[in-house]
């Protein structure tokens, strides 16, 4: 029977329908629009808007899945780690809903979820767990940025994350810097193409370093000074665009070569990458052009399924439940600081 899955971990209200490692449908009502006035996510207003928007995205995920309620077989929902307000909309949907139908329930790691978005392919879209290798995961989201490495299914361990600021924190406060709409990402990604990377030389913090530990606040503050000494460069479009490009050309270097790195190490013959940030063009090019290079096996998330998705949550529990993994109780609680273990 297929599995009905929730995701609210921030500011995306998605619910999707899995069957047997295929994804039947994937709707997501997304508050961008919402949050853009604010320069960031304002946890109060996620909350309501998961509210408002989850019943009829669930109906209509029902709809294009063209299953009825009762014909769900389990339910799943991301359980952490996220803004505790918006976690709790699509837990305590799903649990509900599980109770009322009499369901298993599973709640999924967001970032374990992520681990296996980029086995998830094809047209129509489904997991190809048949093709599964061990791997050094990127994520790179908004508020995360680590390598995983991935030994089996369903078995991992955390190798590095960011110290302080995450590469998604580091484009979206240099984009607040330089007065581009939230978020940051986006807009740096579109300018930075038609600038030169090499124009202005900001710093690659700990890309040397022999541990797998990212930190981007360095590199935040170095924009911050940057622009403090050279008033009224941003306001030339040139400037701009070299400066965009120059900014995420030093991100997209640390990233690229600490995952390089932790691949060697391991000696691993497979990379993956997921999160939100990995939408990024720059960051997609040059680990391709890097895999190849070193002669390792590269695999994206679709960019549809960078961003926070239930499609992800779903494939993953239905591959947790047929590999024997219990349901838990429909009154477990949210996990907001759930560390990837």
């Amino acid at each position: 029977m297929p599995l009905l899955a929730f995701e609210t971990s921030c500011d995306e209200s998605s619910v999707a329908v899995i069957h047997r490692g295929r994804v039947l449908s994937n709707v997501i009502a997304s508050q961008t629009k919402l949050h853009e006035e604010y320069g960031g996510v304002v946890p109060e207003l996620a909350a309501r808007e998961h509210l408002r928007n989850l019943l009829p995205v669930a109906e209509s995920a029902l709809k294009a899945a063209r299953i009825k309620a009762e014909n769900v077989g389990a339910l799943a929902a991301t359980q952490g780690p996220g803004l505790p307000s918006a976690l709790m909309a699509g837990l305590r949907a799903a649990q509900s809903m599980a109770f009322v139908l009499r369901r298993r329930f599973i709640g999924i790691h967001h970032h374990e979820a992520h681990l296996y978005s980029p086995w998830i392919e094809g047209d129509p879209t489904q997991a190809a767990f048949e093709e599964f290798q061990p791997n050094v995961s990127l994520i790179v989201s908004g508020g995360h940025t680590m390598l995983v490495h991935v030994q089996a299914e369903l078995r991992h361990q955390v190798l590095g994350s960011t110290l302080d600021d995450a590469a998604g924190e580091c484009f979206d406060k240099t984009g607040k810097m330089l007065g581009l709409p939230y978020p940051a990402g986006p807009a740096i990604d579109r300018l930075a193409a038609e600038g030169n990377p090499a124009a202005f030389d900001f710093p690659r913090p700990m890309m040397q370093d022999p541990n797998h530990d990212f930190s981007f606040s360095g590199l935040k503050t170095s924009v911050r000074y940057f622009l403090r000494d050279r008033p009224g460069l941003a306001d030339d479009p040139r400037a701009l665009r070299d400066l965009c490009a120059s900014v995420q050309a030093a991100i997209v270097e640390v990233l690229v070569t600490k995952t390089i790195a932790a691949a060697k190490k391991l000696r691993i013959g497979c990379v993956t990458a997921s999160g939100g940030v990995t939408c990024n063009r720059a960051l997609r090019a040059s680990l391709s052009q890097a895999c190849a290079q070193s002669g390792l096996k590269l695999r994206l998330a679709r960019s549809d399924l960078c961003t926070d998705n239930a499609a992800m949550i779903g494939i993953l529990a239905e591959r947790k439940l047929a590999q024997g993994a219990a349901g838990i109780s429909l009154d477990a609680d949210i996990l907001p600081g759930w560390e990837l273990s």
